[in-house]
């Protein structure tokens, strides 16, 4: 393969990575917006959608693999490449957690606690916005935004760690202990999986521009 093909293709990698990471941003910003308005058509687009998202990733693994299997890359291809290679998996695995997130704003029976739906509102901004800022730390070449994106992980724990100590003392308290409180916190556990998917995301990119992972320097 000539290298004007080669850097063809990566051109071609980073328009499909971009299209997944939107399609991927958008089910996850639905999903939220299904669950704080109860819209049923809105949480079954999500949830619709999520097999798009599939596909998108299978075509990026195909083409990851053409690059890989077609072409010795040299290190810094290399990097790009395989950093792509896992970050979509990454974003497919946010799109699982937005169709989770969908699926259970429609058997919530009732409003949340008003302390626990202000949490996870809370978790649902910082969830969207790292996810935004991880692949924007991509789009725009930028490791200082990546590492930016990867310390935005620690707020989200912290505002899950909230959510299991509301769900623990609602359990306590409450006469009828079925309100709401096992679905708020699975949904609290599916937007903390999001922030670390988000920082895997900012992590490869990371690796992408600087050949370190994790601080470390891989082959």
């Amino acid at each position: 393969m000539a290298r004007s093909v080669f850097d063809s293709q990566l051109q071609l990698l980073d328009a499909q990575l971009l299209v997944m990471a939107a399609s991927m941003e958008e089910a996850l910003r639905s999903s939220i917006e299904a669950l704080k308005s109860r819209d049923a058509k809105v949480a079954h687009a999500v949830i619709d959608g999520d097999d798009e998202i599939d596909r998108q990733e299978r075509d990026i693994e195909g083409l990851c693999l053409k690059l890989l299997l077609t072409q010795q890359p040299v290190a810094t291809d290399l990097h790009r490449v395989s950093a792509a290679l896992k970050m979509v998996g990454d974003m497919e695995r946010i799109g699982d957690q937005a169709a989770d997130i969908a699926e259970i704003s429609l058997t919530l029976d009732g409003s949340l606690d008003p302390e626990l739906s202000g949490h996870l509102r809370a978790m649902g901004e910082r969830a969207c916005g790292m996810v935004h800022d991880a692949v924007d730390a991509f789009v725009r070449r930028d490791a200082d935004a990546a590492r930016a994106a990867i310390e935005e992980d620690a707020v989200i724990n912290a505002l899950f760690e909230r959510v299991k100590v509301d769900v623990v003392a609602g359990i306590q308290q409450e006469t009828d202990p079925a309100a709401n409180l096992v679905e708020a916190l699975m949904l609290a556990k599916y937007l903390e999986r999001v922030g670390d998917h988000a920082q895997n995301i900012a992590e490869w990119v990371e690796y992408a521009l600087t050949g370190r992972y994790k601080g470390e320097v891989l082959g």
